[in-house]
């Protein structure tokens, strides 16, 4: 967890610190937080207190002491505040709304039109977003904000969608100006793998990691990074690429100029055409009939439950698929010995299991540090909300995490 400082002017980072630290532990007490953060319990009493007062913080209930009289249980009030997040898929917007810890209250998933111009399904989005809130009955002053993920690459200085694969409209679509302008809140773009890891280090597995990589399977894959309690975004801010960490060097051409990128072997649509083609040959399958009838029924959630029901074809690609990933997890851990691997997205419905089973043994046996330490392997509980989940987060972290840019900020003005 973050340490806070007890020199002056830096009331708003160890607010922060002191916030973080109630939001991740989920019941912790006053002389908890002073050893936790390592601030003085004066200054922890201050803050909380303020915090309190603010409706940020409540007490529940009281766990014993060691002599004197019981210790209050903080934890944050979730009723302080509500964020909106929003993720535009390739196929499909979700639009979520969540309480101040992260708990979803409103989900709905809409289908996108072919022929639906980014700025009008932009404004469809905003008017999905203002249902929900009118049904909640939650007050304009009451949302912190909205977040919009989206697939990368994302200028984030100027709030651009820049060419996004598989979106062929999108090209530098300005959509923080024009989700601002219809939806009337302030908005943070990012990329979704960013949004989902944030989700997840907000209320997620990784909730008080301090390193920890997320390897995001959606229609695309993407990968996000927590180091030293920070978001890792790399100089254009578009760090995290995981999916085009190459596994197989004659494998198939990526959009991205590469062969063989972890993208183009196995996200939902390259296992959809690994099976298609197997299915062409006449290899033997449950999946055959479906095949022969329209070989587009033959979608990835279809192959996905026939290698969960044994199926011979379905189970050898997704199998190869997760060996894929695997390899790719062993140079994230190589790369950047961190403690936790969380995978999540819409891609590994039905077979979670099947893909940690193989990433936890390769974890076990190949990286270079694994008699230090093994990397610990997660399922993100968030499934297919993990990016609309992880947008609204957004907003929560920005507004309430300790970011370290500000405390060097703080650190530079109390030296002038």
């Amino acid at each position: 967890m973050f340490s806070g400082t007890n020199l002056p002017k830096i009331g708003g980072y160890n607010y922060n610190v002191v916030l973080s630290s109630i939001q991740a532990a989920d019941g912790i007490s006053r002389v908890e937080l002073a050893k936790q953060t390592g601030l003085t319990a004066q200054t922890v009493s201050v803050i909380v207190r303020r915090l309190i007062e603010q409706g940020i913080v409540q007490e529940s209930g009281s766990s014993p002491s060691a002599g004197g009289k019981p210790r209050k249980t903080l934890r944050i009030n979730p009723t302080a505040a509500y964020a909106v997040g929003i993720h535009f898929d390739p196929i499909e917007v979700s639009v979520v709304v969540v309480d101040m810890t992260g708990h979803k209250l409103a989900h709905s998933r809409h289908a996108i039109s072919p022929r639906l111009e980014p700025e009008a399904l932009i404004s469809e989005a905003a008017e999905f977003a203002h249902k929900h809130l009118a049904e909640l009955d939650i007050a304009d002053d009451r949302v912190l904000g909205v977040g919009a993920a989206c697939p990368g690459p994302i200028d984030q200085s100027q709030g651009l969608v820049i060419s996004p694969p598989r979106h062929d409209c999108w090209t530098e679509v300005p959509i923080k100006r024009l989700l601002e302008r219809d939806i009337g809140f302030s908005v943070i773009v990012d990329n979704d793998a960013n949004a989902a890891a944030i989700g997840e280090r907000w209320s997620g597995h990784g909730r008080g990691i301090s390193d920890f990589a997320f390897l995001y399977m959606g229609t695309g894959i993407g990968g996000a990074m927590f180091l030293s309690n920070n978001i890792y975004r790399g100089v254009s801010l578009n760090a995290g690429e995981f999916g085009h960490i190459v596994v197989e060097p004659n494998g198939t051409p990526c959009y991205c100029g590469n062969r063989g990128c972890l993208e183009a072997m196995c996200s939902p649509g390259a296992i959809s055409r690994d099976v298609r083609a197997e299915l062409a040959m006449g290899r033997a399958s449950t999946l055959a009939k479906l095949y022969h009838k329209d070989p587009e029924l033959v979608d990835h959630t279809a192959i996905c439950l026939a290698a969960v029901d044994g199926d011979a074809v379905a189970r050898r690609v997704i199998d190869r698929a997760a060996e894929y990933l695997a390899d790719c997890a062993v140079t994230i851990a190589n790369a950047l010995d961190v403690e936790l691997l969380v995978i999540g997205g819409k891609g590994v419905t039905h077979v979670a299991d099947i893909y940690k089973e193989k990433v936890t043994e390769f974890l076990m046996s190949r990286p270079l540090a694994r008699k230090t330490h093994t990397l610990q392997v997660a399922i993100s509980d968030m499934a297919n909300d993990g990016a609309a989940l992880g947008a609204a987060s957004l907003v929560l972290h920005a507004a309430y995490a300790p970011s370290t840019a500000d405390l060097i900020s703080v650190f530079r003005s109390h030296s002038d």
